[in-house]
């Protein structure tokens, strides 16, 4: 047999091989729904930290064992169970409590809105949506609601509060899904006799599924009284966590105002000096393809989205003056053309990133070697 034949049969092989791999997926898949069945019936959530992470571990020990990279295998695990995930989000999820609760979302129509809609009704509450075209409904619905959601602007935020807690309840849960908490909080406070509470999902729209997504929990007044919805937001497989709104707002404050900010100077610049990002595309390194599709993925969206988030309240505003003017002290360096300068300053914030800075190295590698392998 010449080596071109004996070539072409070992490629044979290996399509065979890799149609008996999409078969053995397949009956995966069929055993995930038979999964999913089952975690409807017994009130179990769809994703289980403690379960992927002893498969992972299990999964990466006898891909060793065979000789197999366990880093690619645990990649591979982590694709086929993120596809689980997403396949038993589009199922029915288990409820948090005995009876459905009546959720109403003002701003249901929008995108964080509708998202949450689906995820209501999928496990069996029933969800309601009020928007500037129907808020007459409001009057009807209210004696029944048990949590309601403003997903607004948010520079409408506060006023829709105002205008729609006299309508509820005094039990009624009132809450909002700003992703400033504070100021909102606070609205809902002096609006509302019954319990209020802050949340922010640390998400877009455009997840395929709620699965280790993340949910801020920001306690207003009697948070027990909202445990229930804590509990769903476990069953759809979100990870949960309690802030204060002050600590929260700080923090969000350099992650989505100033984050956001930079993202337009850095495109406003582009766009000043003809830097075309697709004629970047082919000059550049893999770190600086990952960088500028962060930034292009923002310009995808809403305008008025992001100055909401970027002019959301004076001290976001005055954070970014700040950021400004130490701008200004680093240009000087530029200017004198300060290299010592520059070295000093490195050093400093590597210091200041410590052992962060080797855990950023490794996770930003990982990024940028898939993105590489997927894109260019």
């Amino acid at each position: 047999m010449s080596d071109k034949d004996q070539l072409k049969k070992q490629r044979q092989q290996i399509d065979k091989i890799d149609e008996q791999i999409l078969d053995l997926l397949q009956e995966r898949t069929r055993v995930v729904q038979d999964v999913i069945e089952r975690k409807v019936e017994n009130q179990l959530p769809v994703f289980v930290a403690g379960r992927e992470n002893e498969k992972t571990d299990s999964f990466r020990q006898k891909a060793s064992e065979r000789g197999i990279d366990p880093d690619w295998a645990e990649d591979f695990l982590r694709m086929v169970m993120a596809s689980s995930r997403a396949a038993q989000s589009a199922e029915k999820f288990p409820r948090s409590t005995s009876e459905p609760k009546h959720v109403l979302y003002v701003g249901g129509s929008g995108g964080m809105g509708s998202l949450y809609r689906k995820f209501t009704d999928s496990s069996g509450h029933i969800s309601y949506s009020i928007d500037k075209n129907n808020w007459f409904e409001l009057e009807e619905m209210a004696p029944k609601l048990d949590l309601v959601i403003i997903t607004v602007p948010i520079n409408v935020t506060e006023d829709v509060i105002r205008r729609i807690a006299p309508k509820l309840h005094k039990d009624t849960i009132l809450a909002d899904f700003t992703s400033n908490k504070g100021e909102p909080l606070q609205a809902m406070l002096d609006a509302h006799p019954g319990p209020v509470l802050g949340l922010h999902p640390m998400h877009g729209p455009d997840v395929p599924n709620l699965s280790k997504q993340l949910m801020v929990f920001c306690a207003g007044r009697h948070p027990e009284k909202a445990e229930w919805f804590r509990e769903q937001c476990k069953l759809w497989g979100m990870r949960v966590i309690d802030a204060e709104p002050e600590k929260h707002d700080h923090v969000m404050h350099l992650v989505q105002g100033l984050r956001h900010f930079v993202a337009l100077l850095h495109g406003s610049f582009m766009k000043q000096y003809d830097l075309f990002p697709n004629e970047m595309l082919d000059y550049s390194s893999p770190i600086y393809r990952a960088e500028l599709m962060m930034t292009g993925r923002i310009f995808a969206q809403d305008a008025e989205l992001y100055a909401d988030i970027v002019f959301a309240n004076k001290e976001r505003r005055e954070l970014l003056l700040t950021f400004f003017n130490h701008h200004k002290a680093l240009m000087e360096m530029v200017e004198r053309d300060d290299k010592k300068g520059f070295i000093r300053e490195f050093e400093a914030v590597t210091d200041f990133f410590g052992s962060f800075a080797s855990q950023a190295l490794k996770e930003s590698g990982y990024l940028i070697n898939r993105l590489a392998d997927r894109f260019s």
